[in-house]
């Protein structure tokens, strides 16, 4: 679901759609779609939220990391910039260290080196990627660590659900401010794709949250990398976009260093929140 919302953006993009007014109709379609399925579980019970602040923060660096992705899906195949973004969790290993005062083991400090080298290799100084362009993957996978690990402080605060419900809430408060800037009146088939991209993104997070009712979000991790070969196959068959040899490698090496950066102990542990919920 990710990956075709991704390759629905990008489609949007390639035509110069306005980014600010395609995240809008990510995040307000997404709040639908979260309450819709929500409300009728939970009740009044959705809007309770014990650490409000955490809630908004949580909420901007995912608007962030949308904007920072969709401004590299302009520029970069959508099978590169997925992969350069999916240095994330070894990103979050770095800061993780930094902002929570854990200490990362010497198997989880070589995950971090082979990620950046895996990207070095996507990007290769002096290939076609290597351009400007390639810092805002980086970014969005900065942003998304940082997302991750307030996730992390809020465990055992706030229902999952509730956590779900303000991601889409302050996603589609934010945008709703700037969208005066941005709006452009889409065709049928620009709108069709909009609501699209927001019934993907908001059910995309809702399914992420009922595995993790049922498996700990380390052992759900892994099958979170199945992402970068959908991405592959529909960016190729949407924009004949295939990566070469090098490209490959490299989505490999951060594959590699990605699961060398999990805490396999955690594989056995009980369910937890939604810890594990990523996506854009």
């Amino acid at each position: 679901m990710f990956s075709a919302m991704d390759t629905l953006a990008k489609f949007m993009l390639r035509s110069d759609y306005p980014i600010g007014a395609l995240i809008w109709a990510r995040y307000a379609v997404h709040l639908i779609v979260t309450v819709a399925l929500l409300w009728p579980r939970m009740g009044s019970r959705l809007f309770r939220a014990k650490r409000p602040g955490l809630q908004l923060a949580r909420g901007l660096l995912l608007v962030a990391s949308t904007l920072s992705f969709y401004t590299a899906l302009r520029y970069l195949p959508l099978a590169e910039a997925a992969a350069i973004s999916f240095v994330g969790p070894v990103m979050t290993t770095l800061l993780a260290g930094w902002l929570l005062h854990e200490r990362a083991s010497a198997r989880q400090w070589i995950a971090v080196l082979l990620g950046f080298a895996g990207v070095l290799i996507i990007i290769r100084p002096g290939g076609a990627l290597f351009t400007p362009a390639a810092v805002f993957p980086l970014l969005t996978a900065v942003l998304f660590s940082v997302y991750q690990i307030v996730t992390r402080r809020m465990s055992g605060h706030d229902h999952a659900y509730t956590t779900l419900f303000y991601t889409a809430l302050v996603g589609g408060i934010v945008t709703s401010a700037a969208l005066p800037l941005s709006w452009q009146t889409p065709t049928v088939l620009q709108a069709v794709m909009m609501f699209g991209m927001g019934v993907l993104g908001g059910y995309g997070h809702y399914l992420l949250i009922r595995a993790v009712e049922h498996a700990s979000p380390a052992a759900l991790a892994p099958f979170s990398y199945s992402q970068l070969l959908w991405s592959t196959l529909l960016g190729y068959i949407a924009f004949r976009d295939f990566p070469d040899a090098g490209s490959f490698l490299g989505m490999a090496v951060v594959v590699t260093a990605g699961l060398l950066a999990l805490n396999w102990k955690q594989m056995r542990t009980p369910p937890g929140d939604a810890d594990g919920a990523s996506g854009r």
